[in-house]
């Protein structure tokens, strides 16, 4: 027997009481942090002063998903005046004050929190731009449709291109993305949301619709609108991007592909009849019902 357990028997005999080891207590991981929300709506307006307050005059892709955003954004990025990064997200960039003494000192300033987050967005894609070594930035990211009051309002003089693409292909492309997160109903429904958001910005903004068949169809054709839309000039080596340090994984070499009949030039458009009653509204309004969907 051990001599520590035959002391503290000893000890226990003669005095009732008996050691023991403390157990350590765990401790509790500290609680994660509590993000700040970003500024109502009631806050969000144009910058007081836009020479000042705004480094960049950004172009948004706006696009629902599975449209060929990825593809037009690489394909733009191979310009060489245009930065088109990963999607940026950054209208979910939020500020938070800390302390109400900060707060009182920006509102001395004259800036609310919607304010700050403006400053915030416009610098870091003022940033990526000045890396880049360009002169004109584009973001695409899907769920920007949802927020295009808030951009329009952030960047009065930003300009907007909106990606089509038959609602049906879609919603299709969507649920193979996933089959085993939803179902083609799923699919529908959920793509749907971001189609009636993209809506909604044509219907407010001015801008630039190209359609992803036209972009495969005629890739020369539809960047060449795109080009004289941004005011720069045609490059040919925007059509031969899958050599560029950019190219992405499952893309190729487009250009060449299309060529030689290897890629799809966007799925085979179905007949009216085939199209969900849930899409059909949309796909009559994109233009996609009729014989010209141009």
């Amino acid at each position: 027997m051990n001599w520590k357990r035959k002391v503290n028997e000893t000890v226990g005999e003669l005095t009732g009481f008996r050691f023991s080891r403390v157990q350590k207590i765990p401790e509790r991981p500290p609680a994660a942090p509590e993000r700040p929300a970003t500024a109502p709506d009631e806050q969000v307006r144009p910058p007081a002063d836009p020479k000042v307050d705004r480094l960049v005059s950004p172009v948004f892709l706006i696009s629902p998903v599975r449209s060929g955003s990825t593809l037009l954004r690489v394909i733009l990025n191979s310009h060489s005046q245009i930065h088109a990064p990963h999607e940026l997200h950054v209208r979910r960039l939020a500020v938070g004050f800390g302390t109400s003494l900060a707060e009182k000192a920006m509102e001395a300033l004259g800036h609310n929190q919607a304010d700050l987050e403006h400053l915030l967005w416009d610098r870091v894609l003022h940033r990526e731009l000045v890396r880049s070594g360009k002169r004109i930035v584009v973001d695409k990211t899907p769920a920007n449709a949802f927020a295009y009051k808030r951009l329009a309002a952030c960047w009065p003089e930003a300009r907007y291109i909106f990606l089509l693409r038959h609602p049906m292909s879609i919603a299709q492309s969507w649920q193979e993305a996933s089959p085993d997160k939803r179902d083609f109903e799923t699919a529908v429904a959920d793509a749907l949301r971001y189609m009636k958001a993209v809506q909604r910005a044509r219907r407010a903004l001015d801008g630039l619709t190209v359609r992803y068949e036209d972009l495969t169809a005629d890739p020369e054709a539809e960047t060449r609108r795109i080009c004289e839309f941004l005011g720069v000039p045609w490059e040919a080596g925007m059509l031969e991007y899958g050599g560029r340090d950019d190219f992405r994984k499952g893309l190729g070499d487009w250009k060449d592909k299309i060529r030689s009949g290897q890629v799809q030039k966007g799925r085979e458009l179905p007949p009216a009849e085939r199209v969900p009653a849930e899409l059909r509204g949309i796909a009559e309004a994109w233009g996609y019902l009729g014989k010209d969907v141009r």
